[in-house]
């Protein structure tokens, strides 16, 4: 283990407690959060089985779910448990992030410690930790050493949730083929099977929560397989061995996570995710460059170019000169470059034995391409596709990322294009194995990945990667991730992305973190011939409402120059954030984001909807009082819509100010994009 993720799992230990119980064994405990909504109790039953609850505003959100861990060597933590101890302490504290979707952060929670021992066998002891927010709960295992246990082996988790009322979730299976890239699902919670987090529901009476985890170190992903009814049970990723999970004592699990909120875009207000990470390891992250980015990249899609050498190879030196002086020229800030490295030939889809990521092909010149970049004040994003291999990878990982460091490359999108189950990794002895994306081996590889980036000053942009669970916090570093289905799928087609799916994600995938989605698609070509489910309103709305600190233009560039009118809002459009709003949306339906520019007075507004036309009125109650903006709107012209006109788009101009309400019409499948410049 290196000496930061040692620290890191010590930074993610409970602090000091404020007020403690040591008295004869109780059945239970209770925590509220700060505003008193929102109630956790924890007790024991006659069999000694550990369960807890949440309520809010009296009412149940879980009903009484089981607690508890499974070993491969050694008995399960089930039965037989007392309450022995209880600890609260409370906590409110304002932190600032270095990049995001807003600049203060407000942590304030309660916290409630009950240790579990058992009355009967080896006496065992463990904590579980409960950290109660206004909008949700947290809580963990916190096992410490003791005789006998000096590490775990851990066959599975027993935690449960049980979900109060019927509800609608909405859900992409796990454990199959094609990782996280799957359409959602919406179905009653009764008709989940094995699924992802983050899972949305919405219950009878409107309350939505969200199912996630926080903190993933040194652990295997969680998922939810439903048991029976609306309950659910925790499902880790396997391992390469017996165990899902081996680790040394005393060690702290992940974070199991409830967002609850009335509304949806309470869900995306929450910081709920973010408080429950360990503060910043990495000191001084002022090189951390949130931009925007062109690349080498959607014309392979459109099978126009290649990434293996040849005569269409994309990744020439002449090719990569043009994106960098069409990106200086726009104000924007990197250009990604994929297949410039030697082992694109050939089978390379989950083999990436043939990978070098210090070797360019012949006609790439990588010297001279940073050079011009870094003289047009553009920066290269590298690009390192492993196909899953994430030990051929390590072997070289030093090497490739002082190279992008002497180059002056300032981020790296990464990727793991393979079936899941076949990501190759390498176990203590040596020994090669085939691993699930979202593992334990897998999970302290991307750690591995992002502290060899950081000792280079590099950020991270995983594909195919372990699930965003909030990391960004302590590796700001980690600025971005792609794991859903991302633009491309609208470049294949046959199908591609439903017309519903970005307001699917804004309210479920987008809650784990920001996501690498490659919006501003102008020309609407796809290789089947079949047509996207979106209008060129809607892209430019994309860059509001999925956020991302890392945001791409991913078009062809004779697209952005054919539609230079439309496409002045992605230049303007900052990807670094003040504040953020959810104004308006239903989950799968539509969203409506505002975000305030960081460091300036202007605000962005991005609206997306599904299949339906819709037009929402929405105040401007969120602008300045007293200061008058001009509203430069790009809407959905007439007669626009994903199957009839998709291109249709107006743009004009409006004087507003913090009184007034706007109309904001939609066509189906479409969007409505606006800047309010302060006067």
């Amino acid at each position: 283990m290196s000496n930061r993720l040692a620290g890191l799992l010590a930074a993610l230990l409970p602090l000091a407690t404020f007020a403690t119980s040591a008295a004869e064994p109780r059945t239970s405990a209770r925590i509220a959060s700060p505003d008193a909504r929102i109630t956790v109790e924890v007790t024991t039953d006659n069999e000694g089985r550990a369960s807890y609850a949440v309520s809010r505003d009296g009412r149940p959100v879980l009903a009484p779910s089981r607690l508890g861990l499974m070993f491969t060597d050694t008995r399960k933590f089930e039965r037989n448990l007392a309450i022995v101890e209880q600890a609260t302490r409370t906590q409110d504290e304002r932190w600032e992030q270095p990049w995001g979707e807003r600049r203060q952060m407000r942590d304030h929670h309660n916290e409630l410690r009950v240790t579990l021992a058992e009355t009967a066998g080896p006496k065992r002891r463990f904590d579980v930790v409960f950290r109660v927010f206004d909008d949700g709960v947290g809580f963990r295992y916190d096992v410490p050493k003791q005789p006998g246990l000096d590490r775990l082996s851990i066959a599975e988790e027993l935690t449960e949730f049980e979900i109060a009322d019927a509800a609608t979730a909405w859900w992409i299976p796990a454990f199959e083929w094609n990782r996280e890239e799957y359409i959602y699902h919406r179905t009653p919670v009764e008709e989940v099977g094995q699924a992802q987090t983050p899972i949305t529901l919405r219950t009878v009476d409107g309350l939505h929560l969200s199912i996630h985890e926080a903190a993933l170190v040194d652990y295997s992903g969680m998922n939810l397989a439903r048991v029976d009814g609306r309950r659910f049970r925790a499902a880790l990723t396997p391992g390469i061995g017996a165990a899902k999970v081996e680790v040394a004592t005393p060690f702290a699990t992940p974070w199991r996570t409830i967002q609850i909120s009335d509304r949806a875009g309470g869900l995306v207000e929450s910081g709920l995710v973010l408080n429950l990470n360990a503060p910043n390891a990495l000191g001084d992250v002022s090189w951390v460059r949130p931009m925007k980015y062109v690349g080498i990249w959607w014309e392979m899609h459109l099978d126009r170019k290649t990434w293996a050498s040849g005569p269409k190879h994309g990744a020439t030196t002449a090719h990569a000169i043009r994106h960098i002086d069409f990106a200086a020229a726009n104000g924007i800030g990197g250009v990604l470059v994929e297949g410039w490295n030697v082992g694109w030939d050939g089978d390379w889809f989950g083999n990436g034995e043939t990978f070098s990521f210090t070797q360019p092909y012949p006609d790439f010149d990588i010297e001279a391409v940073t050079r011009h970049a870094r003289e047009q004040g553009v920066t290269l994003i590298g690009h390192h596709e492993t196909s899953g291999h994430a030990a051929h990878y390590e072997a070289q990982l030093d090497d490739a990322m002082a190279l992008y460091g002497r180059l002056g490359v300032q981020a790296v999108k990464t990727g793991y294009v393979a079936d899941a189950g076949q990501a190759k990794v390498r176990s203590d002895d040596g020994a090669l194995h085939y691993a699930w994306h979202e593992g334990q081996s897998m999970v302290r590889h991307h750690q591995r990945v992002v502290e060899a980036a950081a000792q280079h000053r590099i950020s991270v942009n995983p594909h195919e990667p372990v699930k965003d669970t909030g990391l960004r916090r302590t590796y700001p570093n980690l600025v971005a991730r792609e794991g859903a289905r991302g633009m491309e799928y609208n470049a294949w087609g046959q199908p591609g992305n439903p017309p519903e799916h970005e307001a699917t994600l804004v309210y479920t995938r987008l809650l784990a973190g920001p996501m690498d989605f490659t919006p501003g698609i102008f020309g609407m070509d796809t290789k089947s011939g079949t047509p996207m489910a979106t209008t060129l309103a809607k892209q430019l709305a994309l860059y509001v409402v999925i956020y991302s600190p890392l945001q791409m233009a991913a078009d062809l560039l004779e697209h952005y120059e054919s539609r230079p009118e439309a496409f002045q809002f992605v230049r303007d459009v900052p990807v670094d954030w003040d504040d953020t709003l959810a104004l308006d949306g239903a989950v799968g339906e539509y969203a409506v984001i505002a975000r305030r520019e960081r460091g300036g007075d202007d605000w962005y507004l991005g609206a997306v909807t599904d299949d339906t036309a819709r037009t929402v009125a929405l105040p401007l109650d969120f602008l300045e009082p007293g200061r008058r903006y001009t509203a430069q709107i790009y809407r959905d012209g007439d007669g626009a819509g994903w199957r009839t006109n998709p291109h249709a788009i107006a743009i004009e101009s409006r004087e507003v100010g913090a009184g007034d309400t706007l109309s904001i019409a939609m066509a189906s499948g479409g969007g409505q994009a606006i800047r309010f410049v302060a006067h």
